[in-house]
């Protein structure tokens, strides 16, 4: 989509926050919205006056139960829709503290790594993740059928 420099494509923010522990395992959310249902990681909006960083740290309180630092940012996905264009920044931490507790976003629990893909995931959830993990790759871009890793 090319703009006009006159222009200004309005910018939806959000997060979302890989949780992982020494056990091989991660940080899971069956959502239950219809919108995006499926196993993914748990994040959401970046709200007015509030730091990327800031959003994250609500948002997994929010949904968890637990409270999460030394966050690192691991990349981002994005794609326009309707002449938006939507911002995922990608987090991950293994330090946490506190209780995990049930979110009225869908449950939240712990699995295996590896056992990811044998689950039901919302779309791109397994891309976010290779993201996550690689080094290597920063971003997840998707145009229209297109999904880019770059």
């Amino acid at each position: 989509m090319n703009l006009a420099v006159d222009e200004i494509m309005e910018i939806i923010l959000t997060n979302m926050c890989m949780l992982y522990d020494d056990k091989g395992r991660i940080l899971v959310q069956k959502r239950t919205k219809k919108d995006w249902p499926g196993i993914t990681f748990p994040g959401g909006h970046v709200e007015d006056g509030e730091t990327v960083m800031e959003s994250v740290i609500r948002e997994m309180k929010e949904e968890t139960g637990l409270d999460v630092y030394n966050l690192r940012v691991c990349g981002v996905k994005d794609w326009v829709i309707e002449g938006k264009r939507h911002l995922v920044i990608l987090f991950k931490t293994n330090s946490f503290s506190g209780s995990l507790l049930p979110s009225k976003e869908g449950e939240v629990f712990w699995i295996k790594e590896e056992e990811l893909t044998s689950y039901e995931l919302a779309p791109d959830t397994y891309e976010i993740y290779l993201i996550m993990k690689n080094e290597n790759v920063s971003e997840l871009y998707i145009e229209g059928d297109r999904k880019k890793i770059m």
